[in-house]
């Protein structure tokens, strides 16, 4: 017996939205559109194109547009979940800002056949965020136990530091999440072989949806670049590229992959490299002068 999961990782395009009707007619296109798949990953900031809700000056100010995408977040999460009891999988939602706080964390929210599951906030913000959108890191990591598998999210940024990953690994998360949003080839190939060097060190499964096309009425999602994947190690059990599935530059859709989570175990156990059981020894090592 296996343990074969159908991943979907979704490049997802932004559209001006007249009433919130537009955008669960659009969301759940895309779910039955990946209906056949058991595990749905939608990008960062996909919830932006709500902001377009609150009209064309809203949706084009930076502070008004998080306002705006919060003011949805229960009529959203309410929308996924009855999607995911409808077609019985799991659905990372498109991540969107959250005000728990004076300021926003950037939120990226789970659901199951049966509700919402959980979330996880972004951890480590880009300069943009940091620095003109004052959108703010929520730290800790969150390890979702599901019938797909030992879940953990990598929320784009967060994807580039090895010790965030290695904590996942570490808690036994076997498929990580990699919602992203890179306004250029440059950060979408970054985010990449972050993910696929997560992948690599952690010999686990990682799934990357970004965003794709370019918007003219909001200036935090102007630009989008990127292409959807599932990465694994290259190792004897995956391909040898480390890509089980990808999609082409800048095109949406779903990519979809069948995933067998029990060669992650396999892999870390008795793999031609054994880069999780060995990370102790390079922790251990400090330079000689």
């Amino acid at each position: 017996m296996t343990r074969t999961v159908k991943i979907a990782a979704a490049a997802y395009p932004f559209d001006w939205l007249r009433d919130f009707d537009a955008y669960r007619a659009k969301i759940t296109r895309w779910v039955g559109d990946a209906a056949d798949c058991d595990l749905l990953v939608f990008p960062e900031y996909g919830a932006m194109e709500l902001a377009s809700l609150g009209g064309p000056e809203v949706a084009g100010d930076l502070e008004a547009s998080l306002h705006e995408v919060a003011r949805h977040e229960a009529a959203r999460d309410a929308l996924h979940a009855a999607l995911a009891a409808q077609h019985g999988l799991h659905i990372l939602a498109a991540s969107a800002p959250c005000f728990d706080g004076p300021r926003p964390v950037n939120r990226a929210v789970l659901f199951g056949p049966g509700g919402r599951i959980g979330h996880q906030d972004k951890q480590v913000m880009t300069r943009f965020e940091r620095e003109d959108w004052d959108v703010v890191g929520a730290p800790g990591l969150r390890v979702f136990d599901t019938p797909v598998g030992r879940l953990g999210v990598l929320i784009c940024y967060d994807s580039e530091f090895p010790l965030l990953g290695r904590a996942l690994a570490e808690a036994g998360v076997e498929v990580m999440l990699v919602p992203s949003c890179t306004d250029t080839v440059a950060g979408f190939n970054r985010v990449r072989i972050g993910a696929m060097a997560r992948a690599l060190e952690s010999q686990c499964v990682v799934v990357q949806a970004p965003t794709v096309g370019d918007v003219d009425w909001n200036p935090a999602i102007d630009e989008n670049r990127g292409a959807a994947a599932i990465y694994a190690p290259a190792d004897g059990l995956w391909p040898e590229s480390g890509v089980v599935a990808e999609g082409a530059m800048d095109v949406p859709g779903w990519v979809k992959a069948n995933v067998d989570l029990d060669r992650v175990a396999e892999s870390r156990r008795d793999g031609r490299v054994l880069p999780f059981a060995h990370w102790p020894e390079s922790a251990a090592v400090r330079v000689v002068e």
